[in-house]
């Protein structure tokens, strides 16, 4: 409202005018577009119109030497005044607090550019512009991180409830079903009784599934190693997982769990197929140990560098080469007549 008063005092009034035109009629966009219900749930969205706003913001800045006295240029309110502050706190919203500042220091630099000097007031101007971009981008980081944790929740509640619905349907039918076969089977004896611990078999590894207390997946690009592990439990195969989930990267859970399930094909071939074994989930906090042991005749010394060399890469690929390209290490503890036992120890970055 005052440079529209003072219109008539400006180097050009007509160039002065076309400025605040085009400030207010960018400043309505700016506000459809910011408040998009796309971009108002997810502040990643409003980075191509913040860049946007920055570039115009600038342009204000710079053709103010064009249209305004250098007088008033040099001692007094450049035409966009406080305007210039909206796209650097755009920039800390979409970007965070880093690309915020440099959008902070783009534009008081654009300023101390069109002035000519660095005075006390461009650099208190500098430090409060600074200071809020930092700030908000601060607050805009915590609040994506807040919505996503969010959203995780409700995606695990959904997912936990859905959960509990199945078990009680598979409960009342499937598990039921499965007990007979198994029960009957051994009763009749012969193929049957193979039949029966088949049954039986897939009704221990369809308990431990339902019975896991949070869904394998949880999200995108997440998943629970210890429900993960807990669906390899079979009647020869015991899985003991911590109370709680052990949520990880999903490419991290599905390489472990194919580590541990090499292993166990193992025990099968090597040991029987009738033979126990035992899986162990330890969360360490910034690592996971998993263990699979069984009691079996061992393997003899230098039997599986022996197997390497021959070209047999099963242990070599399968087991190791998983656990060491996620950086952890594959030990394998086994004498003969003592059995064998894997430790698979895998650091866990993030969370």
């Amino acid at each position: 409202m005052l440079a529209l008063i003072e219109l008539p005092s400006f180097r050009s009034p007509g160039g002065a005018l076309a400025v605040l035109a085009t400030m207010a009629v960018w400043s309505g966009v700016c506000a459809a577009g910011y408040l998009r219900p796309a971009v108002a749930a997810r502040l990643p969205a409003a980075r191509p119109l913040a860049c946007c706003d920055l570039v115009v913001t600038l342009a204000t800045v710079l053709v103010t030497p064009l249209i305004d006295t250098p007088q008033r240029v040099t001692g007094g309110s450049l035409l966009p005044t406080v305007w210039v502050a909206g796209a650097p706190l755009a920039l800390a919203l979409g970007f965070g607090a880093g690309v915020g500042v440099a959008g902070a220091l783009a534009m008081q630099g654009s300023v101390v550019l069109v002035r000519g000097y660095l005075g006390q007031t461009e650099l208190t101007d500098l430090l409060l512009m600074v200071a809020a971009a930092g700030a908000v981008g601060y607050a805009g980081t915590v609040l994506r991180r807040s919505a996503s944790e969010m959203r995780r929740a409700i995606e695990l509640r959904a997912a936990v409830a859905e959960r509990e619905r199945l078990a009680r349907t598979i409960h009342d039918g499937v598990l039921q079903v499965l007990a007979q076969v198994r029960r009957r089977g051994r009763e009749a004896g012969g193929a049957a009784a193979e039949l029966g611990e088949l049954a039986g078999e897939q009704e221990v590894a369809l308990r431990g599934l339902i019975g896991g207390g949070s869904p394998g997946i949880l999200a995108a690009g997440r998943a629970d190693l210890a429900t993960t592990l807990s669906g390899l439990a079979t009647t020869r195969v015991t899985v003991s997982v911590p109370g709680q989930p052990v949520v990880l990267p999903a490419h991290l859970v599905a390489e472990v769990s194919a580590a541990v399930r090499a292993a166990l094909a193992n025990v099968v071939e090597h040991v029987g197929p009738a033979e126990p074994a035992w899986v162990l989930l330890e969360d360490l906090g910034g690592r996971v140990v998993v263990s699979v042991r069984d009691d079996g005749p061992g393997i003899p010394e230098g039997r599986l560098a022996e197997a390497a060399e021959a070209g047999r890469l099963g242990v070599t690929g399968s087991i190791r080469g998983r656990v060491e390209s996620l950086g952890g290490t594959a030990l394998c503890d086994s004498e003969p007549g003592r059995g064998t036992e894997w430790t698979f120890e895998i650091p866990v970055v993030a969370r």
